[in-house]
Order: structure tokens, then sequence, then C-alpha cells
């Protein structure tokens, strides 16, 4: 099966120097093996925007020859809903290493949920900068924080440097499962089958997808 590889970067100084390139190439290739690739196109642009040419001219290579458009990384593609259903529906099949047996539904599920936390993070914060405002405070000094929103930044970074992404994704799963029925056992074993493990690299049990069901509904 040949294929199409579509690699992207974010400033264009790491389009010149490489960084972040290599590592998606090295994926793609071990992914392809020894399978044919027609073409390689490499991105320098944000992800949150969708005027990406490389990745016009990717799909129109990817379409006339019936090849698989490959990417290393599934956020390659951008975290934006409507960006993965346009693809999608532009008729080209397409892989991410990171993720080969995601299918439309679970591709989906994760923009999505990638989507709403980036857009979270963004109220937030511009919240919190109206706020320092209004009190006058100069942003973007370590002062304006007291003790305890010092301490709780800290407990914050931390729980976030250790949650697993592998989590996060396979709990977006589950909680769209359990919403139309599926069992606890089902669920594991749809993980099991798309490649999902846990922080010690075993396979999820049924008991583990009930403990996070249970963490996200709980908040």
């Amino acid at each position: 099966m040949p294929y199409v590889a579509y690699y992207r970067v974010s400033t264009l100084q790491q389009g010149r120097s490489g960084l972040g390139l290599a590592a998606q190439q090295q994926m793609v290739r071990s992914f392809v093996k020894e399978e044919a690739v027609l073409g390689e196109y490499v991105e320098v642009e944000s992800g949150k925007t969708a005027e990406r040419p490389q990745l016009r001219q990717a799909l129109q290579l990817a379409k006339a020859r019936g090849a698989v458009l490959v990417i290393a990384k599934l956020d390659r593609l951008s975290r934006n809903v409507a960006f993965i259903a346009s693809l999608m529906e532009s008729g080209v099949e397409f892989v991410a290493c990171d993720q080969p047996q995601a299918n439309k539904f679970t591709v989906h599920i994760f923009a999505a949920l990638a989507e709403q936390e980036r857009d979270m993070i963004s109220e937030r914060t511009r919240r919190a900068l109206q706020v320092l405002k209004k009190q006058g405070k100069q942003l973007g000094s370590p002062q304006n924080l007291t003790v305890e929103a010092q301490a709780e930044g800290l407990v914050t970074r931390q729980r976030n440097a250790r949650q697993h992404e592998g989590n996060r994704q396979a709990t977006a799963l589950i909680l769209a499962r359990l919403a139309q029925g599926h069992s606890y056992n089902q669920i594991a074993a749809e993980l099991a089958h798309l490649g999902f493990r846990t922080r010690r690299g075993c396979a999820f049990t049924h008991k583990q997808v009930q403990r996070l069901a249970q963490r996200a509904q709980e908040g």
C-alpha cells in the first residue's frame, strides 16, 4: 500500500532546524517499513488554522494515486473538530502512527476532547488576566500570586506532569461507550484492540475502565 507522508512544525525555526521534524519522520518510516512513500510534505504553520497548502497537495497526491495519508501523531492534523471532519470527508484514507487502529468515531472523540480542553484553558486565562488588570496588577509577575496560589499551581503542574495522555484519550472513549450502553468488559476489549495501555504498559481491565469512568464523573 503506497503512502503520502505529511509533517507539520509549528514555527519557521523548527522548519529550518528540523526540530520535531526528524522525530516525526522516524515514526513514519518505522510505521510504513518497506512500503512505498510517494511524497513527503512539510507544513510550517499553526495548528489553529486550516489554511495549509502543503496538506492540500498531499491530499491531492494521495487521492490521485490511491495512497494513504500517513502522519506521525494525530495532533499533527490540528486539534480542531471541523478540520478533522473536512479531512475525512475529502475521501482520502489516513492513518496516524500513534493511533493506527483509530476509526472515525474515536478520531472525533480525541479531537473534540482536545478542542474543549484548549477552549477551557483559553477562557480561564482570559478571565484571570481581566481580574488582574482590574486590580492594577502588572501582568507576568510571580508576585501577583499568593503563597496559596503558588502552592496550588505547583501541585497542579505536578499532577499534569504525571497525567498519562493515553488515560485521557481512553477516558474519552470510555465515557462515549458507556453512553451507548456498552459494558466495562466490552470497553476494555475495545481499548485492547485499539492498542491502549495503562501507565504500567498493561492492557486495561474492566476494573480499571470502571475506575477511570468514576474519576471522570466525579470531576
